[in-house]
């Protein structure tokens, strides 16, 4: 079983809004907007944002153009930067150990793709006992290929995100969804759904 954290201590994650992610991505002008409000608010109530940057060495290679922070998004000076190689925030990078030094107990997530790295991102929090609010209108992903025809559409692929985030359960952790404009950052933690 996870370690549960103790308290209710957030931070808001941004993950991937990078211009090479979200090129195809649906909604992403509105997300992009959606979360740069965030951050903002993040910095105006004193909550630490914290920003993950994927690279790898076909599509996203590090310092490239496809790279870089998808405007107009970008880190203050002093935020704290993570780069990963994996879909998981939390894999081979020093999240754990950073979210750790922040007494964070509850993370806030945000970004791109939602099938991929904020799905991934979203378990490893729960799996490591953090809380979780997923911002259900402030993540986004392209359509999904599945050959011969077949394609999921990102605006379903969201939905289902939003769907198993507001009804999944862990011992000990809370989580659930909520739009961008109903989120207070200093409330309590969420209820179970």
């Amino acid at each position: 079983m996870a370690s549960i954290r103790a308290g209710s201590t957030p931070v808001l994650l941004v993950v991937d809004l990078q211009v090479g992610v979200v090129a195809q991505a649906w909604n992403a002008q509105a997300v992009l907007q959606r979360v740069a409000a965030l951050v903002e608010r993040a910095r105006a109530d004193n909550v630490p944002v914290i920003w993950v940057q994927h690279a790898d060495d076909d599509d996203l290679p590090r310092d490239s153009p496809a790279w870089q922070w998808a405007p107009p998004l970008q880190p203050a000076e002093g935020e704290t930067r993570i780069h990963k190689r994996f879909n998981s925030s939390f894999e081979q990078t020093p999240l754990d150990q950073r979210l750790a030094e922040l007494g964070a107990a509850h993370i806030v997530l945000a970004g791109a793709a939602s099938n991929w790295c904020i799905r991934a991102t979203a378990y490893g929090a729960l799996e490591r006992g953090y809380d979780l609010t997923l911002v259900s209108d402030a993540h986004t992903t392209g359509d999904l290929e599945l050959g011969e025809g077949r394609r999921v559409k990102a605006e379903d692929i969201v939905a289902d995100l939003n769907a198993t985030m507001t009804w999944l359960s862990y011992p000990g952790r809370r989580n659930t969804t909520v739009k961008a404009d109903a989120l207070q950052f200093n409330a309590p933690s969420p209820a179970t759904a």
